[in-house]
């Protein structure tokens, strides 16, 4: 049995390997990055602040042309962007008549979303037997489709729409226009309706339309049921202008195939309204955004960015003392690129969050105050965030990389 021996250790020749350097956590590292703005906060608010005001900025300038943008495209499509108007072509002999199809057939195309269309009876009406029988005071009595409110983007401004059942019975709706030239301008509740005659039979007002920009001939004009009509008025069921509306991408498409389908036989006799002048507003507005202030929103990037970098690099200069005592302690030149770049990207995404809230409140509280619907990119939010961090990399690059070579001697001299 041999007995134990005491060996002394064997001492570390020149051939054993390095131990490694300690790789830092990620906790370890933010709050080794945060040191120098714990203990400069005056300095750093104010370089944060460079960064924030680029990113306020860039979101206020996305945010409230968008929500103008939106506001204005608003009121374009109210103008009929997406509306198209289909008659028989004038001046024909022998005239020449829609077919009672077209309605139905025009509805089965694919891009359109509503359609309808009115009739011209032919007739006249008074606003009571007592005047001239031929004195139309310039007003067309229409046979109307109950879907015509849509189609027309109208609305009623007093009484109510024809429904199913009033549709067949003697009542009429009148347009904003006829109104006033029949001298009936309201429908107090709880009192008799007032009655028009038309073709020596008397029908009952139920309602009055607002105004109709799209379709002005529709304000001078006074509204009965399908059924109505031709019952009362001998119509023939031939309809006179048909409205529809479609999806906007689509309406060149739309008015292409148009005159085909509602006469396949004589696509010549059919006269389509062109589009409105408002849709080529609408896309030019689309298209259009103002890179002046992008380009202002970018020069505020570049300054907050200069003023981070000029930020580490005065850091830099003033805490080598600090950065040869921890070199001198065994940090690696690593741990403290490590630690200044931290620094920078740290002080760089809080002024750029600190930008993006005070953005998002700037665009919201200017929307809510000019009535405009509330549009905030979502991306320009994300790269907000996403480019002062950035910024925070490209201006700690240098600083970081100068703090890593300074020899521990030379640094601990310096301090």
């Amino acid at each position: 049995m041999t007995a134990p021996t005491d060996r002394a250790p064997r001492p570390v020749g020149p051939t054993d390997p390095a131990p490694r350097p300690v790789r830092l956590a990620v906790p370890d590292l933010l709050a080794l990055g945060s040191t120098g703005l714990r203990t400069r906060p005056l300095r750093a608010a104010l370089s944060a602040l460079g960064i924030a005001i680029g990113i306020a900025t860039m979101i206020v300038v996305t945010g409230i042309p968008a929500s103008s943008q939106a506001a204005l495209l608003t009121e374009l499509t109210a103008l009929g962007t997406n509306s198209l108007q289909a008659m028989a072509a004038p001046d024909r002999d022998p005239p020449t008549r829609l077919p009672e199809s077209a309605v139905r057939m025009v509805g089965r195309i694919g891009p359109v979303t509503a359609v309808s269309a009115v009739g011209n009876t032919h007739t006249v009406v008074r606003r009571n037997d007592h005047i001239d029988p031929s004195d139309g005071s310039g007003l067309t009595v229409l046979a109307s489709h109950l879907d015509l409110l849509p189609a027309i983007n109208a609305r009623v401004r007093t009484g109510r729409w024809l429904n199913p059942a009033t549709a067949s019975f003697p009542t009429v709706v009148l347009g904003s226009v006829a109104a006033t030239r029949l001298g009936i301008v309201d429908l107090p509740a709880g009192q008799p309706a007032p009655q028009v005659v038309i073709a020596d039979r008397r029908f009952t007002v139920i309602g009055i339309l607002a105004q109709t920009p799209l379709s002005p001939d529709i304000d001078r004009s006074v509204l009965i049921g399908w059924a109505a009509a031709r019952s009362e008025l001998r119509f023939d069921g031939h309809p006179t202008v048909i409205y529809l509306r479609c999806e906007e991408s689509q309406l060149e498409a739309v008015r292409g195939v148009l005159a085909e389908t509602i006469s396949p036989e004589r696509p010549g006799q059919v006269v389509v309204s062109r589009p409105s002048d408002a849709l080529a507003a609408k896309r030019a507005t689309e298209g259009s955004f103002s890179v002046l202030f992008l380009a202002l929103a970018g020069v505020a990037l570049l300054i907050g960015g200069i003023g981070v970098a000029n930020t580490m690099v005065v850091s830099v200069l003033e805490r080598r003392a600090e950065i040869g005592l921890r070199r001198a302690l065994g940090a690696t030149r690593g741990q403290i690129r490590g630690q200044f770049l931290t620094e920078s990207v740290v002080l760089a995404a809080l002024g750029g969050l600190a930008g993006t809230a005070l953005g998002l409140l700037a665009t919201v509280g200017y929307a809510t105050w000019q009535g405009w619907p509330l549009v905030v990119p979502v991306e320009s939010a994300v790269i907000g965030v996403g480019g002062a961090v950035a910024i925070g990399v490209l201006a700690g690059v240098y600083p970081c990389v100068r703090a890593a070579r300074l020899p521990p001697t030379q640094a601990l001299a310096a301090g």
